[in-house]
């Protein structure tokens, strides 16, 4: 039998410990006391066994034991708002058990970090890339996402400015936004503000489109996948407010 301290640092540990970060070395320790059965019922697994000193005979010590317990009972309420523990179908109140998201998480040495990545993206996107980008991302194409988010940038800036599709990535950006010159410069933009956005565009593709064009890119931080998806998001809500000054037909 799997021991609680095998996951739970001692008492001043744990209690200085992110409810986030506690609640994830117990759903791991859930996980594996349940083992392959997910429909067992490990008598830690109720809401009221899991903050009861007598559950924690190496934990609940001393003078903070009411403190470990109240971030104990935390780490439990996380586990619940983020659906990885939810209530045992046809028992008796305060009966959990892990869900399928729970195991996923458990069984991920990043799953705290993708689990943080995708809420970061549980934002209502842009919808030239809401549904394309959100489902690549929960499938672990983290890669996958930012291309598709960075390449509906370039798409609508081409269509903004009518540029052929031969003019791509950087250089279709600095055509766009050149100072003084590109159909999507904000005339009302000062000089030094329409270099800027001129090179905020360019970079995006420089750092974020290129290199998923050309090779194989890790995002070994979720987190910063979804950055960058998000900075896709801001490029295209910045497209919404320009009128291209485009010489008339």
């Amino acid at each position: 039998m799997s021991d609680a301290r095998d996951f739970v640092p001692p008492p001043e540990q744990a209690i200085a410990l992110p409810a986030a970060e506690l609640a994830v070395r117990l759903l791991a320790w859930f996980v594996t006391l349940q083992g392959n059965d997910p429909n067992s019922q490990p008598s830690i697994l109720h809401s009221n066994n899991i903050t009861v000193q007598s559950s924690w005979p190496y934990h609940a010590v001393g003078r903070r034991a009411g403190e470990f317990l109240r971030a104990i009972a935390e780490a439990w309420a996380w586990l619940e708002a983020n659906a990885l523990i939810a209530g045992t179908p046809g028992s008796s109140g305060g009966w959990s058990f892990v869900t399928r998201a729970g195991r996923a998480l458990a069984g991920r040495p990043d799953g705290l970090a993708r689990l943080q990545a995708e809420q970061r993206l549980g934002l209502e996107l842009h919808p030239r890339i809401a549904g394309k980008v959100q489902s690549q991302f929960l499938l672990g194409e983290s890669e996958t996402a930012v291309f598709v988010a960075m390449k509906e940038v370039e798409i609508r800036v081409r269509e903004l400015g009518r540029f052929p599709d031969s003019l791509i990535g950087v250089k279709l950006m600095q055509e766009a936004f050149k100072p003084g010159g590109g159909p999507l410069v904000d005339p009302q933009l000062e000089g030094g503000e329409q270099v800027g956005r001129m090179q905020l565009f360019a970079g995006a593709m420089g750092v974020f489109k290129n290199p998923t064009s050309h090779r194989p890119v890790n995002y070994s931080d979720p987190s910063a996948a979804a950055e960058a998806v998000l900075l896709a998001d801001l490029l295209l809500r910045l497209l919404d407010d320009i009128t291209p000054r485009l010489p008339e037909d």
